[in-house]
């Protein structure tokens, strides 16, 4: 990382502390986020490491704000352009002023991955709810897309990887979802659980600091926020798609044999003619 960039994340930790942290945090950005992700989200945006952390095949790095009122500020634009330049890598920025607890600007299901660099204590000092960031983390990923974090193991006290597990976020509603059930006495109704958001890939303390931390990363489940129920519809919906989808395949490669036998035997047709 440039040795010029000014370095904002646990600017209010000991030095070694943010120096371990920031070393994590662009191994893991560099090495979790896959080849075919094209855009990435990250968490709080503060300064340009960013643009460093992510690898060269990533397109779009799209912001947000841990900040009072979600503004991402002049002097961080500037430094993610000015590391953009100093890259030289066709990245594209896309400034958002959100708060990273409301990502208002982003669409549900249309990002391929989100990045968190001790972003969670700095939206608990500035009032904003990081537990909510969780569930728009999960809103605005697409299925199979990864979520990547390094943050306080523990947030006052909040274990922050329990914390990511245990987001249930149905993404279109925040109403859980109810099915009625006969019962002895009548109807009575239950709720139906529902499918976790996230999927664990793997996490680990990060070692050698002085404030616990912890790094990971997880995947967004394929049918997420979904109840039992629902994912078995959804399952019956794709399996109906599939078929079609092979129905047709199979229509256009027979209809390509038809020609193509078509045409040969338009061709020997010709090569009789000419022998007569």
């Amino acid at each position: 990382v440039d040795s010029s960039l000014k370095l904002e994340m646990g600017k209010d930790l000991d030095l070694v502390t943010s120096l371990r942290t920031e070393y994590v945090s662009a191994a893991l950005c560099t090495n979790q986020i896959p080849a075919v992700s094209k855009s990435v989200l990250q968490i709080g945006t503060d300064d340009g490491r960013a643009v460093y952390f992510v690898p060269n095949t990533v397109e779009e790095l799209i912001t947000s704000s841990a900040e009072e009122g979600g503004i991402v500020s002049m002097s961080c634009r500037r430094q993610l352009k000015q590391q953009k330049e100093r890259r030289g890598t066709g990245l594209s920025l896309t400034y958002f002023d959100q708060a990273a607890d409301d990502l208002k600007e982003v669409e549900n299901d249309s990002v391929d991955a989100v990045i968190s660099l001790q972003a969670a204590d700095r939206m608990k000092d500035n009032g904003m709810d990081w537990k909510k960031s969780l569930k728009e983390v999960a809103r605005v990923l697409k299925p199979g897309g990864r979520f990547l974090f390094v943050e306080k193991t523990d947030i006052d006290g909040s274990n922050y990887v329990e914390e990511v597990l245990g987001v249930t976020s149905v993404q279109r509603t925040e109403k859980k979802k109810k099915s009625k059930k006969k019962s002895v006495e009548g109807d009575e109704i239950q709720e139906e659980e529902v499918k976790p958001t996230f999927e664990l890939v793997g996490f680990d303390k990060v070692d050698y600091v002085l404030v616990p931390h912890v790094a990971g990363v997880v995947e967004k489940a394929m049918y997420s926020g979904m109840t039992a129920s629902d994912i078995e519809a959804q399952k019956a919906v794709d399996s109906k798609a599939r078929m079609a989808e092979l129905s047709i395949s199979a229509f256009e490669r027979g209809l390509k044999r038809r020609r193509k036998k078509k045409k040969k035997k338009r061709s020997e047709d010709d090569d009789e003619e000419i022998e007569t």
